[in-house]
C-alpha cells in the first residue's frame, strides 16, 4: 500500500513548512489526483488520517480535486474527457486514443495555515509533483 508513504511524505512536507514558520497550524492540504495516478483516493484519505496522529497535523484534512482523464483526439483535434478508463476512445467520434492529457497527476496544490485564529491558503514552497516519486515499474 504505497498510499500511506505517499501520505507520510505529505505529512513531512507539511510539518517542514510549520517548522519554517514558527509553528503556524496547518489545518488542511490541498492535492489534485488522477485516476491514472495508480493512488487509491480513499486509501490515501485513511493512510493521512492515520499518519497524521502525533504529528503538528493531527486534525487537518487532506482535501482531494479528482482530475478527468482528458485525452487528445486526432480526429477530432481537441481535447475530449474520457467517459471511462476501460476505452481510450473520443466520446464524440469513437477513434481510438492513446494521447493522455491529463488524468495521471498527484500533484500537491496547496496548505491551509492557520495565522491568528483564520485559516489562508498558502501556495507550496515550490511545485511538487508527486506522480513519479512514489510509482514503481
Amino acid at each position: 500500500m504505497h498510499e500511506l508513504s505517499i501520505a507520510l511524505s505529505l505529512i513531512e512536507m507539511a510539518t517542514e513548512e510549520v517548522e519554517r514558520r514558527g509553528g503556524a497550524r496547518i489545518t488542511a492540504l490541498h492535492l489534485k489526483l488522477g485516476p491514472l495516478s495508480g493512488v487509491v483516493k480513499d486509501a490515501l484519505l485513511f493512510s493521512y488520517e492515520v499518519a497524521c496522529n502525533g504529528t503538528p497535523l493531527e486534525g487537518s484534512q487532506l482535501v482531494i480535486e479528482d482530475v478527468p482523464v482528458l485525452i487528445y483526439c486526432s480526429q477530432c483535434e481537441a481535447e475530449q474527457q474520457l467517459d471511462s478508463i476501460q476505452r481510450f476512445c473520443c466520446p464524440v467520434c469513437g477513434t481510438l486514443s492513446s494521447d493522455v492529457v491529463k488524468g495521471r497527476e498527484l500533484e500537491f496544490v496547496a496548505m491551509e495555515i492557520e495565522a491568528d485564529d483564520q485559516a489562508e491558503p498558502a501556495e507550496p514552497r515550490r511545485e511538487t509533483n508527486l506522480a513519479g516519486a512514489f510509482m514503481s515499474s
